[in-house]
């Protein structure tokens, strides 16, 4: 799946969800809905959307989590603006 997050205006929304989705409580959240190690992440240049290759292993789990639970709500509010959710499918392999 593939996940983009837009954040909020205002300085430092990027570094501080970072930091909550590298914190142990944040990891922690994120093997609930995925495989961490298996995770690629982007920023764009002006820290504004990120956007998350991941290996979802629960995707009820995954809504609940971005929408935010006792531990990501806090974040979830303060930094993203809107997020997209799309389900990846291989096309053709060569």
């Amino acid at each position: 799946m593939l996940v983009v997050a837009k954040f909020k205006e205002g300085k430092g929304k990027f570094e501080k969800f970072m930091g909550f989705m590298q914190s142990p409580e944040g990891l922690a959240e994120r093997q609930k809905v995925a495989v961490v190690e298996k995770t690629i992440g982007s920023v764009t240049p002006d820290k504004s959307t990120v956007m998350f290759k991941i290996f979802c292993t629960d995707e009820a789990a995954l809504h609940k989590f971005i929408e935010g639970t006792e531990v990501s709500k806090p974040i979830m509010d303060d930094c993203m603006q809107s997020y997209t959710i799309y389900d990846l499918t291989k096309v053709k392999e060569g």
